[in-house]
């Protein structure tokens, strides 16, 4: 066996924007800068973040008045009009052991995530078993949920109830077009850019099947085995751990868009604020999808009998929730109004302006939320006060303040980042 060759600087400092940490790290770097009013869109005004919390304590409040806040995820979507579906796939499946049923989460949970960017504001999904009708989120989260139960993404007849690599390679446009009920009367953003995602997800998974084949034919749920193989003696796995996995194993899904030292950054962007000192100065990233992901894998992992740990080590999320709760409680406002009237593309600096001090702001509001509900950190992490919470509460005010509960920002999106 050959030595490997040592990294080159420019890869080292690649790999260093792989994981949550980052993230935050930049992010604040950003927000001391809008303290500062050095920001190039953005100014940041901190004395209303009370006023946010109080906002946000409101919504939990309501939606929660026990306090007994679950986990930010995808889970929650999959409930949507207060129907447990996945909970009767558990109950009806014909799995063996936990590992069959981790791998059957983690496909749908991984497809159902990729699926997640904005569905626009006309696109609606009316499900069949219950007549009820969705849109947005829960609407992508139930017509995905369908499609995977009905067997769209399985290989195999007798099992539906996965996602296979082969399946993924040849699905289209059409296929989800059909899927999702989306139509020229009825427009999902993004079809395209889904279901490219989609095909490199299967491209990945079919040509790593020492990653994503250990107990199987290559699926995405083969991801399972790779964290569980991770778990400390007392089955315990750390939360960045999560986050560290897909994006080691995901990322070559993601467009291409900044390489650095042979490493794809994926939701990684360009700000001339951002200061480092190596290659990666000016580099921001925020693994939106990715941490999104992560957070919908930790209960599939406590189902399968681990303990997930370090919750708080992943950050928020930076997408139009979160964010248009801080520009609609005035906790950062436009430098230029004008600007709330066009549209903005996701790599432009105002956008990732706007989502740095989101993630650093949710970090920020995460203590006077607490502290009014009188709970601690260990028992209100950040994957509570997202759900409770700040996105709840960025979609109750945009409904509010606009008709159509539309963001106070409008992105242009390909549907690969929100």
């Amino acid at each position: 066996m050959t030595d490997q060759p040592p990294l080159s600087p420019e890869t080292k400092a690649a790999l260093s924007l792989l994981n949550a940490a980052a993230v935050r790290e930049r992010s604040h770097q950003l927000l001391e800068q809008g303290l500062a009013g050095q920001l190039l869109h953005f100014t940041v005004h901190p004395e209303r973040l009370e006023a946010c919390a109080v906002a946000v304590v409101e919504t939990i409040r309501q939606a929660y008045p026990s306090l007994h806040v679950p986990f930010h995820a995808r889970w929650r979507h999959f409930s949507a009009g207060g129907h447990e579906r996945w909970g009767a796939v558990m109950h009806g499946a014909p799995w063996t052991d936990a590992g069959e049923m981790a791998r059957a989460a983690f496909d749908l949970a991984i497809m159902s995530v990729l699926l997640d960017a904005g569905a626009g504001a006309q696109w609606r999904y009316e499900e069949g078993r219950t007549g009820e009708t969705f849109v947005r989120s829960e609407g992508l989260a139930v017509a995905s949920f369908d499609m995977f139960v009905s067997g769209a993404f399985s290989s195999r007849a007798e099992d539906p109830f996965r996602v296979d690599a082969d399946v993924l390679l040849t699905l289209t446009a059409e296929d989800l077009a059909h899927g999702f009920q989306a139509s020229s009367d009825n427009p999902l953003v993004g079809l395209d850019g889904r279901a490219a995602l989609l095909n490199r997800l299967g491209r990945t998974v079919a040509t790593n099947p020492d990653i994503f084949g250990q107990h199987d034919d290559s699926r995405p749920g083969g991801l399972f085995d790779v964290i569980a193989a991770g778990a400390d003696p007392d089955g315990r796995i750390r939360a960045p751990a999560i986050l560290e996995a897909v994006l080691t194993y995901l990322g070559p899904i993601w467009p291409a868009r900044i390489v650095l030292g042979g490493i794809d950054l994926g939701d990684t962007w360009r700000h001339p604020l951002v200061d480092a000192p190596d290659d990666t100065k000016g580099l921001i990233p925020f693994h939106k999808l990715s941490q999104w992901l992560s957070y919908s894998l930790i209960e599939p992992l406590e189902w399968a009998g681990y303990t997930v740990v370090e919750i708080d080590g992943l950050t928020g999320l930076p997408e139009y929730r979160n964010g248009g709760l801080f520009l609609d409680t005035g906790v950062i406002a436009l430098k230029d109004p004008a600007e709330a009237a066009e549209a903005h593309t996701v790599d432009s600096t105002l956008v990732v302006e706007w989502r740095a001090l989101t993630v650093a702001l949710l970090d920020r509001i995460a203590e006077p939320i607490r502290r009014t509900l009188g709970l601690a950190q260990d028992d209100f992490p950040l994957a509570k006060v997202l759900e409770g919470g700040t996105w709840a509460t960025g979609r109750r005010l945009a409904k509010e303040r606009r008709s159509d509960g539309s963001p106070p920002l409008t992105i242009i999106s390909d549907g690969t980042v929100f």
